[in-house]
Parts: C-alpha cells; structure tokens; sequence
C-alpha cells in the first residue's frame, strides 16, 4: 500500500500550515484549508476534477471569510506597537555630555544605550540632568529636559 492522493493533499495541508507559523499573512492558511477539503474529496474517492474544484472553492471561500476574522482579531493587539527607535520616543533618561547647541554636542543614556542628542528648541541641557526623548532623527535622539515635579 503506497501514498494515495488524499496523504498528498494532507501533506501539503501541514506543509502551509507550518509556512503559516513564519510567514503570519493568513494567505498559506487559506490554501491549507482548501487543501484539506480535497484531501477529505480525495479520501472518499472523488475524481481529481470535484478535489481541483473544491480546493479552489476551500481556498476562496476561507481566503474570504477566515482571513479578514484573522486579520481583524489576531492582528488586533500587534498595531500600535512601537519597534526599534521608534520605541525610544518618550522613554526617560540622563544627559551624560551636556547638550549644547552652540557647540554642537550632547549625548545621553537611554535604556543603557549612549546616544547623540540635540535639545528641543536649541537649549542648553546640563549634564546629570534627566530628558525624555521626543523624536528620533536618525541616529541623533531630540530631547526635551525633564523638570523636578513633572
């Protein structure tokens, strides 16, 4: 007893699926869905014809009713999540280099990291004192002082 059609659907079932895992678009899911509708066509043996056809009825009828539920839900929590230096703006941290425009310099520790920083609104920052990041140009952070009781 050798591999029939319906364990080749199956196969391809699991491989999209587990492609799902690294690639979250919920497009490879769609096609292991209509892959396993054939495979169950398959398995009651059912021409290649009605499995081409129900692959591609499985495949539309999930690419357009699961993907946007997945798209809407399990996407839900992941948009407004800030990443790299994006996720800098805002953060808290001391001025190491006094920050001075007339000189041109200024640095500072942001989560254990030093960075070039530029003030906001070209004031003078003194060294020690705590800023808050408010932009992030390139690789120079914007700062603003952060005053005792703010």
């Amino acid at each position: 007893m050798g591999i029939e059609v319906w364990h080749i659907w199956i196969i391809a079932a699991v491989i999209l699926f587990i492609v799902e895992i690294f690639a979250p678009t919920f497009i490879s899911i769609c096609i292991a869905i209509g892959c396993l509708a054939s495979g169950l066509f398959s398995y009651f043996d059912y021409g290649i014809k009605i499995q081409t056809i129900i692959f591609f009825i499985g495949t539309i009828a999930s690419f357009f009713g699961v993907r946007p539920l997945m798209l809407k839900y399990a996407y839900k929590e992941g948009r407004g999540i800030k990443t790299n230096v994006d996720a800098l703006i805002g953060k808290i941290g001391r001025v190491t280099i006094k920050i001075d425009p007339n000189k041109d310099e200024g640095r500072v520790i942001v989560d254990g990291e030093d960075w070039r920083a530029i003030s906001e609104g070209n004031i003078i920052i003194n060294s020690g004192e705590k800023i808050e990041v408010i932009k992030v140009d390139s690789t120079i952070l914007i700062v603003k002082s952060i005053k005792k009781g703010e």
